[in-house]
């Protein structure tokens, strides 16, 4: 049994999970597991392949040849798919749909829990996803659930999109992260929730920083690791 620290980081789209989950990484030099990319990269893959999202015996085999991996760079975390840079294409709103209509599905998400799993090893991982420390990694020595209201998780993915100057209506974001949470909270198998052990941090009215300082004093009390 390993004895590799996991850091699971939970939450929906919005909250500050990436940014938060990527300094952990660089910090502590753990590996970083971006579940939410995973599901996005199953979506597109599926959509590439000519595949239908509705079609669940057909997403089920497409997640079992899944192949991919994840790079932190400069610039953030870059997500591969057979060797080739996805990052772009799976970061737009159709991508984030997709990746929750493809994580629904039951038979899905077993097929790939094995597949997450294996991403631990020593020293740690850094998990950021929405059921990583209630299903994938329910023992994880540090559990945060990271959370902020729906109004400011969609303002600030028009800031987002602007900033890459696109055009988008605050309205139509917020009803599709709207429409995520409900599929998201609701779903049968694995719906988004905090672990019952999890620090539960609001991040609507704070900062990348003090967010950061929140999490890192957590870590070192339940862990000892130091920032």
């Amino acid at each position: 049994m390993s004895e590799a620290i996991v850091i699971a980081v939970d939450g929906p789209a919005g909250a500050g999970k990436g940014e938060l989950t990527r300094r952990l990484a660089e910090v502590l030099d753990f590996d970083l597991l971006d579940s939410g990319a995973i599901y996005r990269v199953l979506g597109y893959a599926v959509r590439k392949a000519g595949l239908a999202l509705f079609d669940e015996d057909s997403v089920v085999q497409e997640a079992k040849l899944l192949n991919l991996s994840f790079e932190c760079m400069d610039d953030g975390v870059h997500v591969l798919l057979n060797g080739e840079d996805v990052s772009k294409d799976i970061r737009t709103e159709e991508a984030g749909n997709n990746a929750s209509k493809v994580a629904a599905y039951p038979s899905v998400r077993q097929a790939l829990l094995q597949r997450q799993r294996e991403f631990l090893k020593e020293p740690g991982l850094v998990a950021d996803g929405r059921d990583m420390g209630t299903v994938v990694f329910p023992k994880a020595q540090v559990k945060i659930f990271l959370d902020a209201s729906a109004e400011v998780r969609a303002n600030r993915r028009v800031l987002q999109l602007q900033s890459k100057g696109k055009s988008c209506d605050f309205d139509s974001v917020l009803q599709e992260i709207k429409e995520r949470d409900v599929r998201d909270r609701n779903r049968p198998v694995a719906p988004l929730k905090p672990a019952d052990d999890a620090l539960i941090i609001d991040s609507s009215d704070m900062n990348i920083e003090e967010v950061f300082k929140m999490a890192t004093d957590y870590i070192t009390q339940k862990t000892g690791l130091k920032f």
